[in-house]
């Protein structure tokens, strides 16, 4: 009997809740742990990345970057977070959304609460991506899933 779209497309909570989550700790920054369940993946999704992500209290989500090719956007579920958002800090919670386009501007969340902060974030998946991290004054280049990076001192305008 062939596959139905529904086995294709709907996934219930059920599903989601029992998925393993997987531990990526952030290649700049060690405190910068996400507790993953990849969603896109699911169904096969290759130009969009989308996860329930959970981060413990005390726990970063990643380095202070932007992206030149990759949209972002993550929508708290539960928890309260700080966002680093350029110049400013503030607290996020459930229903917020953070939405970051090409270019920046620069952000990064962190759980400094004493329960899980747990959002769904998504974005876009270009071959191509250069993510700037400029409190490390480095970028980094993404070519079919392979990184190089740089310190911006060594980039010379042409």
């Amino acid at each position: 009997m062939a596959e139905s779209p529904k086995d294709r497309c709907f996934f219930p909570a059920s599903k989601i809740e029992g998925m393993e989550e997987r531990r990526h700790v952030h290649q700049y920054n060690e405190n910068a742990v996400r507790l993953t369940r990849t969603l896109g993946d699911l169904a096969g999704l290759t130009d969009m990345g989308l996860h329930i992500v959970r981060i413990e209290p005390g726990r970063g989500t990643t380095e202070f970057h932007y992206h030149d090719q990759d949209e972002e956007f993550v929508y708290i579920i539960s928890g309260i977070g700080m966002s680093e958002l350029g110049d400013e800090t503030f607290e996020v919670g459930p229903g917020d959304v953070l939405l970051f386009p090409k270019g920046g501007p620069a952000h990064a969340m962190r759980n400094d609460g004493s329960e899980d902060l747990v959002y769904l974030m998504g974005g876009t998946r270009p071959a191509i991506d250069v993510c700037t991290y400029p409190k490390l004054e480095r970028r980094q280049y993404r070519v079919d899933g392979v990184k190089e990076w740089a310190d911006l001192d060594a980039f010379k305008k042409v």
